[in-house]
């Protein structure tokens, strides 16, 4: 039997290359994920940058600790705290004390992600002049990096200024340095400060002082802006390759599979002679299983080979488009290599195990067929499956459309439930294929001459044929469909939610993180025909259960101002009843009865009692909570709404609203025009990874798909020298083939379309059940285009063997033994 095997790898060595190809490719793909996955899994351990040449840093509490049964719970403040005044006199008792600020910069030709600072703390980094002098005037400034010189004069938006002085960049921010006083006008607060004294001495000011810290040596760290930002990077990068590998592990195993399967339904007559010459069903089983644990083999190892290549690229990648810190690179790991090697002979073995059954159950009149109508393309097991997993997608989507419908709209939810719905549809796509085959072919059948006739004939008799090469196609586009128009219907729906809940005529930002001064917002309300409300982003904090601690985004606005600009989607309660002891939810509170008091932190730290006053919809998750001013300290107000008093002029409410915050720079827009300017989007590492994972699959179908058209054109040399034979020209047989290809990329891509449109319906129920009414939004575009991409790749490997084979004379191929 192992000649056997040796002698058919040799003889139908087309066949099985292409196992080959599809296996090793799938195998290298999840090694390459592999390699990212373990690599992302630690960061190495980084020092101070800004305070590195700091001798003691003391920060303000910035952290909620709630203590609970299983240990305490922490939360970022919204509202940091400040060092407290009388120990801030303690500390310039015992040396120098500098207050730090950071606050966002927006210019005309800088880096986009330009921070504030005071002069005095360049020397904490340690930042040196390149050259130029120290600013000593309010609009005088040093810049770090080299994107402008000193005399250049910049405009931002806190005013015009010229650039005096320039220092080497440090490689973890795009610095400006006001003076002191200019920086203190810009960012009042300070919540942190380096003070030259011995630490012990510094412990000893500050105790009693509730959550102050006092940060020496490595801890120094956590005065820089974004501390965790490697943890928080890595963590990104472990949802995304995580993600990618979950996907592409599920691809490749599809696609392995499916073309393992059909290369042993190819073979049928082979198998049929066999058993004529006397091998038994058994022997026929452990040869087709001898050869796909040899290509099995082979295939695993050369793809662990090209995955050990496709990894650093992979990482030079993710670290070019920001996507992972600047010291990512692939570690020496070996086990990625070892589950990609043994899922690789698994998925080969598994792929041929039912093929190989109905292999050995051939009977010898098989080899006397001629036809090649698939008589029975769906199994017992296949329609037990198939059923099962429909059964089970249906089922699950019902219960959480009952249960918990906000569920669906989670990514690790609408990322993971295609997959089901895909391996449904293609274990039953022979049963679809046919139907799907002759309508799609219906129209060009009608037409003079027997070529559409024999296009949709062919595709529906090979109904295994029809269904392999599909399958690539139809995971492709489901893929595409189902996560990008899930992220784009659920950016809309929450558009709608904001253009549905914003009453207002007007709304004004601010041009920087300090808000609106006082004096801006009395000029606000002193324009005539506007009734203005001023509000602030701020948090509070939930303990449910007794062990989750919660952040709620809020905004704090006065209840009067808030009912006359806002809609919001209330349940029970009203607007008008809000006040100091209250608080506004929504139903996906644990506790949301009017009138029911709960107690909560609120965006400081403070701890406080309120009354529930009315209760929202979930919606899409971002009906957050609201408070009055009181109830939100040190929150600056960030966004001013503004509605038209009765009979009020339009265009001159405007430019009164224009002028009023002329001098603080903020930005007066319309209704419409605010919505659109917020219009959500995908946080860009989702997107990313979407498209990685997307980018993956199509390359893999795109090989997989030439692969297969490629396996399926080489078995019907005979079938198309028989139509040489019947007169039909050689430029007619090749306008079949390509037209066949076409018609089964079709074919995939309306069940893949129709997958996608499944798993959008099910998004788009939950958003109706979470008082969301909102369109599916397709991507036609990009279906479009891996459709397009799809159709070619499929017509060029249908074309190109079939032309290579009717060079020969049709009476020779036509006796070519298969």
């Amino acid at each position: 039997m192992l000649s056997t095997t040796l002698r058919t790898l040799r003889t139908r060595w087309v066949t099985f290359v292409g196992s080959f190809v599809a296996l090793s490719l799938g195998v290298a793909l999840i090694a390459v994920m592999g390699l990212a996955l373990a690599s992302s899994l630690d960061a190495p351990g980084r020092g101070p940058e800004r305070f590195a040449a700091a001798p003691v840093i003391v920060k303000g509490q910035d952290t909620l600790e709630v203590p609970t049964s299983i240990g305490d719970r922490t939360q970022k403040l919204a509202q940091p705290r400040a060092v407290p005044d009388d120990a801030v006199a303690k500390l310039r008792d015992l040396g120098t004390v500098v207050e730090d600020r950071s606050f966002a910069v927006r210019s005309e030709g800088g880096p986009a992600d330009l921070v504030g600072h005071p002069w005095s703390t360049a020397a904490f980094a340690p930042y040196q002049l390149d050259a130029g002098r120290a600013p000593e005037a309010a609009d005088e400034v040093v810049v770090s990096g080299d994107w402008a010189r000193p005399g250049t004069r910049v405009r931002t938006d806190g005013g015009t200024v010229r650039v005096v002085g320039t220092v080497a960049g440090l490689g973890f921010e795009n610095a400006v340095f006001y003076t002191d006083t200019r920086a203190a006008e810009l960012s009042p607060r300070s919540l942190q400060l380096v003070v030259d004294a011995d630490a012990t001495a510094v412990r000893e000011a500050v105790r009693g002082s509730e959550g102050v810290q006092v940060l020496t040596g490595d801890a120094r760290r956590y005065a820089d802006a974004d501390p965790d930002r490697d943890s928080e990077a890595l963590t990104a990068m472990n949802a995304m390759f995580g993600t990618a590998g979950g996907v592409t592990g599920f691809v490749s195993v599809f696609v392995v599979a499916s073309t393992f399967a059909f290369a042993v339904a190819q073979r049928r007559r082979e198998f049929g002679l066999l058993r004529t010459a006397g091998a038994t069903p058994d022997q026929i089983r452990r040869m087709v299983v001898s050869e796909a644990l040899a290509v099995g083999v082979l295939a695993s190892a050369a793809g662990c080979v090209l995955g050990s290549y496709g990894a650093p690229a992979l990482a030079e990648w993710a670290v070019d488009e920001s996507l992972a810190p600047r010291w990512f690179t692939i570690g020496d790991y070996t086990w990625p290599y070892h589950m990609a090697f043994w899922t690789g002979l698994f998925v080969a073995l598994c792929g041929v195990l039912a093929a190989s059954w109905r292999a050995g159950r051939t009977g010898p009149t098989e080899a006397l067929r001629e036809a090649s109508v698939d008589t029975r393309p769906m199994t017992w097991g296949r329609w037990l499956f198939g059923a099962a997993l429909l059964i089970t997608a249906a089922v699950t989507l019902a219960l959480a459309l009952v249960t918990n419908p906000g569920d669906l709209l989670q990514r690790k939810t609408y990322v993971s439930r295609p997959m089901l719905l895909i391996t449904a549809v293609a274990l039953l796509a022979p049963v679809l294929v046919r139907p799907l085959a002759r309508l799609i072919a219906w129209l060009p059948a009608q037409l003079p001459g027997a070529g559409g006739m024999l296009v949709r004939e062919n595709a529906a008799a090979g109904v295994r044929r029809t269904a392999a090469v599909a399958a690539p196609v139809l995971v492709t586009v489901a893929l595409a469909g189902s996560l990008l128009g899930a992220t784009a219907t659920l950016n809309e729906a929450k558009a709608t939610e904001v253009r549905e809940q914003t009453a207002a005529d007007f709304v004004i930002t601010p041009a920087g993180d300090a808000g609106f001064d006082e004096a801006t917002l009395k000029r606000l309300q002193a324009v005539s025909g506007a009734e203005v409300s001023a509000s602030s982003s701020s948090a509070v904090y939930v303990l449910e259960d007794g062990m989750a601690l919660i952040r709620s985004d809020a905004r704090a606005v006065e209840p009067e101002p808030l009912a006359a600009t806002a809609r919001l989607p209330l349940t029970a309660g009203r607007v008008s009843d809000l006040d100091d002891d209250s608080i506004i939810v929504n139903e996906e509170w644990e506790k949301h009865a009017v009138g029911e008091r709960v107690d909560v932190w609120l965006g400081d730290g403070t701890r406080k009692s309120l009354k529930i006053a009315a209760v929202m919809t979930i919606g899409t998750g971002n009906n957050g909570v609201y408070v009055t001013p009181r109830n939100a300290p040190a929150a600056p107000v960030d966004r001013v709404d503004v509605r038209l008093a009765d009979g009020a002029d339009t265009a001159t409410v405007a430019a009164g609203l224009s002028q009023a915050v002329r001098a603080s720079g903020g930005e007066v827009l319309t209704r419409d025009a605010w919505v659109r300017a917020t219009y959500p989007e995908t946080n860009r590492t989702t997107r990313m990874g979407f498209f990685l994972v997307l980018g993956i699959a199509l390359l893999y179908t795109g090989i997989s798909l030439a692969n297969t058209m490629v396996m399926a054109t080489s078995d019907r040399v005979r079938e198309l020298a028989v139509l040489r034979l019947a007169g039909a020209t050689r430029w007619q047989v090749l306008r079949m083939v390509g037209a066949e290809a076409l018609m089964v990329v079709m074919v995939g891509g309306l069940l893949g379309a129709l997958v996608a449109g499944l798993n959008l319906l099910g998004m788009w129920s939950a958003l109706g059940l979470l008082s969301v009414w909102t369109s599916i939004e397709i991507p036609w575009a990009t279906l479009a285009a891996a459709m397009g991409t799809c159709a070619v790749l499929a017509v060029i490997s249908a074309v190109a063997p079939a032309g290579l084979s009717l060079r020969r004379r049709a009476v020779e191929l036509a006796g070519t033994p298969e």
